[in-house]
């Protein structure tokens, strides 16, 4: 019998109907899990400009970053997310959609209500490169990002969204509604941020 793998997803994977595009198949969360020891903040930068997508604002102007979730190592119980489980292939998939993070093995860090039922888990976590501890000049949120995490997170179940709003903070900076203006996304990662 194979070892049981699943991904801790704390941003916009934590959306099932997101992860069944990117994995090609139906996905259930096997559950709503803590991620002991980390911090969630808005701390992973994209260049708008120069990356394989680029959104532009309803007035035509780019912004030259995209702030999107990441998760650092911090004391505390850690932000909330989903466990979903994947197997050692469709982690490849996974590494194609979050080209700006790397992975990270976070098995002994995780906290569920229930007994872990798991052999493995992994999450992704911005590379140096994309990480942005102040978000740089110009940066942004886009709103179509900012709804599919809050979306992802009210239907985890009761409470869930308020305990990834007290995890996460505030926006740091202003959420615009984007407008998708260069597209060279591989296939399966999400188009609409």
């Amino acid at each position: 019998m194979s070892a049981r793998l699943a991904v801790f997803a704390y941003g916009s994977l934590a959306s099932l109907a997101s992860a069944e595009r990117t994995l090609g198949r139906p996905v259930e969360s096997a559950g709503p899990a803590r991620l002991a020891g980390w911090r969630r903040s808005w701390s992973q930068a994209r260049d708008n400009i120069r990356s394989e997508k680029t959104f532009a604002r309803a007035d035509g102007t780019t912004p030259p970053y995209c702030l999107g979730l990441n998760i650092q190592r911090r004391a505390g119980p850690g932000p909330n997310g989903a466990l979903i489980e994947i197997t050692e292939e469709e982690l490849d998939r996974l590494a194609v959609r979050e080209i700006r993070y790397d992975l990270v093995e976070v098995t002994a860090e995780i906290a569920t209500a229930e007994p872990l039922a798991l052999d493995r888990v992994v999450t992704f976590t911005a590379k140096p490169s994309n990480y942005a501890e102040t978000p740089p000049p110009g940066a942004v949120i886009l709103a179509s990002y900012a709804r599919a995490v809050e979306a992802a997170f009210e239907s985890l179940g009761p409470g869930q969204l308020e305990l990834f709003r007290e995890t996460t903070g505030p926006h740091p900076v202003e959420v615009v509604e984007g407008v998708l203006v260069r597209d060279r996304i591989p296939a399966g990662n999400p188009r609409e941020w």
